[in-house]
């Protein structure tokens, strides 16, 4: 493993975890909670400045941060802290972090997207032995209209093929700078749809952007689907404790996905953003869907919870996150270096 996979790893380390809280930070401020200090890392701090009533440090493990609110874990006097604060105010606060790291993961995405351009209307590659091939379409056309319908965007060429009558197309291309009319047949493909056998070409344009913007919240959407599955799982038992994967393993996912190029670490940083995000909303204590459950449970009871009795609590469940951190830590060491 080389220093250079280490550095990308703790730089998405940093990333996601100075997102999340800064997420925290921006909600606090913007809702009038007093926040005493917004730390990335853990340990001693090896620098710090302080603007207004926030410190703000760089720690020397580059494993965590912080986002310190006055109250946030035990009672405290001052009007401006957290468990002095209306309902809406702390959850707008605790949602935030997990909020930021699912937006980091939408525009990574888009970025990535962008980047390898979204599909035009041209055609980049014709298939082998295709309908597209015996109609004699080439690489560089543009599809202008199919069945006399207008084609602006790439997604309008399947639509078009779907919802057409007959056996035959009869497609306008644009080659050359010029106009002409090209009949083609047509298959259906494993997936039960209508192909003629051509590639998009991609286009990278200013007007892709909100395009990609768009096509990366599907994605996230999607993954994050996939992810929420399979921490069901592992609640039920179909997946195994074992597969769990720390910051070590981690290093050594980036290790490899470094080798494929910065695209490939882009999504990456994506995926764990995510699943950074989504775990942290889980209903457990010590984490911020620990502490939303606990908001919903006293705005509903009043104070039977007091902010010590809850604080005891997320500290229980603090040690208890610690405990399996150092198991899966354990089993990666076994599995990627012993």
């Amino acid at each position: 493993m080389s220093i250079l996979t280490i550095l990308y790893a703790v730089i998405i380390f940093c990333l996601l975890i100075f997102v999340h809280e800064l997420g925290h930070l921006i909600a606090a401020k913007s809702v009038g909670i007093k926040v005493n200090e917004f730390a990335l890392g853990m340990g001693p701090r090896i620098f710090k400045f302080r603007k207004g009533e926030t410190d703000y440090a760089l720690r020397a493990l580059p494993i965590g941060g912080a986002c310190v609110m006055e109250g946030e874990d035990k009672d405290s006097e001052d009007p401006r802290g957290f468990n002095n604060k209306g309902f809406f105010a702390k959850a707008v606060t605790v949602v935030a972090g997990s909020f930021m790291n699912l937006l980091l993961a939408v525009l990574l995405l888009a970025a990535v997207i962008f980047s390898y351009g979204v599909p035009g209307t041209s055609i980049d590659a014709v298939s082998e032995g295709s309908p597209a091939e015996a109609a004699g379409l080439m690489g560089g056309d543009t599809i202008a209209a199919i069945n006399g319908a207008p084609i602006e965007k790439w997604d309008d060429v399947g639509a078009t093929i779907q919802n057409s009558q007959g056996d035959v197309l009869e497609l306008t291309i644009i080659r050359g700078g010029e106009s002409t009319e090209i009949s083609c047949g047509y298959y259906e493909g494993e997936d039960g749809l209508r192909k003629i056998g051509v590639l998009p070409g991609m286009e990278r344009r200013l007007s892709n952007i909100f395009p990609s913007i768009g096509r990366g919240a599907v994605a996230t959407v999607e993954m994050g689907k996939s992810m929420i599955r399979i921490i069901g799982q592992l609640f039920t038992g179909e997946t195994p404790m074992t597969e769990l994967t720390g910051p070590v393993g981690i290093v050594y996912v980036v290790s490899d996905v470094a080798k494929n190029g910065i695209f490939q670490l882009a999504q990456l940083a994506a995926l764990i953003s995510l699943n950074l995000g989504i775990v942290n909303m889980l209903p457990l204590p010590a984490l911020d869907g620990g502490r939303l459950l606990f908001l919903i449970i006293r705005k509903l009871t009043g104070k039977v919870i007091t902010d010590e009795m809850e604080g005891r609590i997320h500290l229980a469940g603090l040690l208890l996150l610690f405990g399996l951190m150092i198991f899966v830590t354990f089993q990666d060491v076994t599995r990627f270096i012993i």
